[in-house]
């Protein structure tokens, strides 16, 4: 049996949720939460193999909240979002505070039940929109990525190292001491660093830098 506990702050939605799901599919109904310090408690009382958590609770902790603090506490638990937020940000932070699954409070019932039993069982499960949503994120982050890596390769050895330099906080004077040209080189270089790389900050610099590995300390 899948042991189910419900978390929402409507009582008429867990009693609704209750008779639907309740002993259907192997599922048995083993308490119900209004808020998600009520979820992380109670669970820690029946062991619930799922937690079907609602994200909006106004009055306690929401749901994505008490879902990351509930991880923490209990890894074995499984999380399944149902919400009325069709929104990639809620979507991701949901996966991010450790859920599971994320599926809209309008899907079937067919289609809840299956999401239960898909988490339960360690897989995740989102909703069909859901996904083209996570790859679209992640095609365009990778996207991003090359087009960084394409820009880096075309910088001159000359110029990288003027970058990890600049990225370790280092002053232009400074700099051409270390690599033994003058102070004009060196803002030539970082000019076109800045440039080349669409970058307008330090802060940018050293962001880049980290990605691409290159702040590492040593005795120079």
């Amino acid at each position: 049996m899948i042991r189910l506990l419900i978390c929402d702050d409507h009582a008429v939605v867990r009693s609704g949720l209750s008779m639907l799901l309740h002993g259907k599919n192997q599922i048995e109904v083993v308490g119900e939460a209004s808020e998600g310090d009520e979820a992380i408690a109670l669970s820690q009382q029946v062991k619930p193999h799922v937690v079907l958590m609602d994200l909006s609770m106004p009055h306690g902790k929401d749901g994505m909240t008490a879902s990351a603090e509930l991880k923490k506490l209990m890894p074995e638990v499984n999380i399944l979002i149902l919400t009325m937020h069709d929104d990639e940000q809620y979507l991701f932070q949901a996966i991010k505070a450790g859920a599971s699954g994320y599926i809209l409070k309008n899907a079937p019932h067919e289609e809840l039940l299956g999401a239960i039993q898909a988490v339960s069982a360690g897989e995740a499960y989102l909703y069909p929109s859901a996904t083209k949503k996570l790859m679209s994120q992640f095609i365009n982050q990778r996207n991003v990525i090359a087009e960084d890596d394409e820009i880096y390769n075309m910088l001159s050895e000359r110029e990288k190292e003027v970058l990890s330099w600049l990225a370790k906080g280092y002053a232009n004077k400074e700099i051409a001491q270390q690599l033994f040209i003058s102070v004009k080189t060196v803002e030539a270089h970082k000019s076109n660093l800045m440039e080349k790389l669409g970058l307008k900050s330090r802060p940018e610099l050293i962001k880049f830098a980290l990605q691409k590995g290159l702040l590492h300390f040593e005795d120079e």
